[in-house]
């Protein structure tokens, strides 16, 4: 059998936590932000943590990441 690889495309953008969550970032946050409202582009600074519904899709893609 060959090795399992990590889907290298999800391990750029997606890290694990300590506690096992994905933390992702948000979307719509790097360009065009004079159009955006400015309570929307200090809430993208903060982290996203992926749903325990989108987490079981990923936890495939990076069975590697420790």
């Amino acid at each position: 059998m060959p090795k399992m690889k990590t889907h290298s495309g999800t391990k750029k953008r997606v890290k694990k936590t300590g506690s096992g969550l994905f933390k992702v970032s948000h979307a719509q946050h790097n360009h065009l932000k004079s159009n955006k409202n400015k309570n929307t582009v200090r809430n993208n600074r903060s982290a996203n943590y992926l749903s325990s519904s989108d987490a079981k899709r990923i936890k495939g893609n990076l069975d590697n990441i420790k």
